[in-house]
């Protein structure tokens, strides 16, 4: 289990992360609903145990949003250190009239591709365009190429569940064990 902190002026954040869980258990307060929920759903569908108690400033979301991204990221990095691990994954996920396609490759190369147009600016009051602030970082910190494809979209809210869900299976794929190191350079990060 790898544990990070990160205190700032704008926010305070303790997660645990264990990648490859028997026994999954997800925990998150972070003090946005929604990123409570989208985080619950990515751990779940990934299979990894996750536990985050935060708090961000009165300003909005967006510091949270980010800096929950940042150590998330961090974490996962970390925990790859001296393990074989699948390196790719990808998962289309339905989510009602929504389908979205995530496809992550765990390559030490960090980029974010994402076409995934909301049609809301909101669910209740969190801003979606936080969604790709959040997955920015999270590539960033991770060091993961992360591609995020909208196939069809109802509304917003499974939008966003398609995604969080999607990426929870593709990194649970990308995290598996493998006996070989995928890659022909002979190194991954």
């Amino acid at each position: 289990m790898i544990t990070l902190k990160r205190e700032t002026k704008e926010t305070s954040i303790c997660l645990s992360l264990e990648i490859s869980s028997e026994e999954r258990s997800v925990d998150i307060d972070t003090g946005c609903g929604f990123m409570d929920h989208m985080l619950t759903l990515m751990a779940f569908h990934g299979g990894m145990s996750l536990k985050i108690s935060a708090r961000g400033d009165d300003v909005d979301d967006h510091h949270l949003t980010e800096d929950l991204a940042i150590v998330l990221g961090s974490a996962l990095l970390k925990s790859l250190e001296g393990r074989k691990y699948e390196r790719y994954g990808w998962c289309a996920l339905p989510m009602d009239g929504s389908l979205a396609l995530v496809a992550v490759d765990l390559s030490g190369r960090g980029s974010l591709t994402m076409e995934a147009p909301f049609p809301t600016e909101k669910c209740g009051t969190f801003d979606l365009e936080l969604i790709q602030e959040f997955w920015r970082a999270f590539s960033r910190e991770a060091r993961a190429t992360v591609h995020v494809k909208a196939l069809a979209v109802d509304n917003s809210h499974h939008l966003a569940e398609a995604i969080f869900k999607g990426a929870g299976r593709a990194l649970g794929q990308a995290l598996a064990e493998s006996g070989d190191l995928n890659s022909t350079k002979g190194m991954l990060l």
